[in-house]
């Protein structure tokens, strides 16, 4: 029964990252507005967009090497006046079944908008759910965090997507409250929805590959 429990326990672990992994509206991997201690593997990539009430975003992130991920953020709140911003993350310390992943990152890089640099921790619980919490200055403004609970972990593992597992979000990025759910429809491919600061509605979609 012990090695069951176990087993059943690691199973749910590995399934609540898989869900999340996709990248911020904001560029680094991680939840909505803030980032998590994942980062994209090396040589692997990840491409997202997302439109906003402020205009649309896209995302590229790239793993340049072990443990660290560079990416592009290139926001565009009106026609003519894009922003192209430069991110880097690098996790520190990998997450492990007992210990929580740490990672350090800079976004915006050249200060195009506002840099911010950050430290955060992430942790997979039992049944689903995994927690975020970190310091950052710039726009984070001191401490930010948040919470995912994944639902149907197992369809993620047996490739059964009659109900694609689903990772609902709520997180405090030093500003606002943000809600969001996150759609794993096959592997490596999600679609977000949710609302900024619990009223601006925001809808993209991710390729992690």
């Amino acid at each position: 029964m012990k090695k069951l429990f176990a087993g059943m326990l690691l199973f749910s672990l590995a399934a609540s990252g898989t869900a999340a992994a996709a990248p911020s509206l904001n560029g680094p991997t991680g939840l909505i507005n803030t980032p998590s201690a994942d980062v994209v593997q090396n040589e692997d990539f990840s491409l997202g967009y997302n439109h906003l009430k402020q205009g649309e975003v896209l995302n590229f992130n790239i793993g340049i090497m072990k443990n660290v991920e560079m990416g592009i953020s290139s926001f565009d709140p009106e026609a003519g006046s894009r922003q192209n911003r430069l991110n880097a993350k690098w996790n520190v310390i990998p997450e492990t079944v007992v210990t929580p992943g740490l990672a350090v990152g800079v976004e915006d890089i050249s200060d195009r908008g506002q840099r911010s640099a950050y430290i955060v921790g992430s942790k997979a619980l039992p049944l689903g759910v995994r927690v975020h919490y970190g310091l950052g200055d710039g726009r984070y403004d001191g401490v930010f965090g948040g919470i995912e609970k994944t639902i149907n972990p197992l369809g993620v593992l047996t490739g059964d997507n009659a109900f694609p597992a689903t990772t609902l979000i709520a997180e405090y990025d030093g500003d606002d409250f943000n809600v969001g759910a996150r759609l794993s429809l096959v592997s490596g491919v999600k679609i977000d929805a949710g609302w900024q600061d619990m009223k601006d509605f925001y809808v993209g979609f991710s390729i992690t590959k």
